[in-house]
């Protein structure tokens, strides 16, 4: 073979390539709200740039995200929203719970607010923070890079396994 063509030939495993394509192409879907929600804007502007990760294009329509963020309280009126929207989002998918309000119900320990967000969603990560600054928004996306390229196949079996595959009690019918 000819040296030019052995410069332009790179040869891996077609599971580290989905894997690297995936990590790389994060969409998130913000589910956002109170002070969580503007560090999470922060996030996104031109300080932090999200964009080196991937990760700049926030749509706001579940079929097109892989990754729901939900950043601030959720309230019990709000979470069958929520859930509707993870449900619409096609798999694989990864969600961070953002702040201490999504992650434990923060400081409002009350009945109508959700005492912690892992209850009714599977969470990959959780950032801490009353609110979060926006550098540990991006070293989560880091470490949820990191566990992508760890488990991901072509095939998606990481998916049928029975954590992924086993529906949390909220949302069984």
């Amino acid at each position: 073979m000819s040296p030019e063509i052995l410069d332009n030939v790179a040869v891996t495993k077609l599971d580290e390539l989905v894997s690297w394509c995936r990590k790389n192409s994060l969409w998130p879907m913000p589910f956002a709200t109170a002070c969580c929600g503007i560090e999470l804007m922060a996030t996104g502007a031109s300080r932090h740039d999200i964009a080196r990760f991937g990760a700049e294009v926030f749509r706001f329509s579940p079929r097109q995200c892989d990754l729901m963020i939900v950043a601030g309280r959720v309230v019990m009126k709000m979470l069958p929203v929520l859930q509707r929207i993870w449900q619409q989002m096609h798999e694989p998918k990864w969600c961070i719970s953002m702040g201490a309000c999504a992650s434990t119900g923060g400081v409002f320990d009350t009945y109508c607010v959700v005492q912690g967000i892992d209850r009714f969603l599977p969470v990959d990560m959780y950032v801490p923070g009353c609110p979060p600054r926006p550098e540990q928004l991006i070293q989560s996306i880091i470490d949820l890079q990191e566990k992508i390229q760890r488990e991901g196949t072509i095939q998606g079996k990481e998916f049928e396994t029975s954590e992924y595959t086993a529906r949390k009690r909220a949302l069984q019918e």
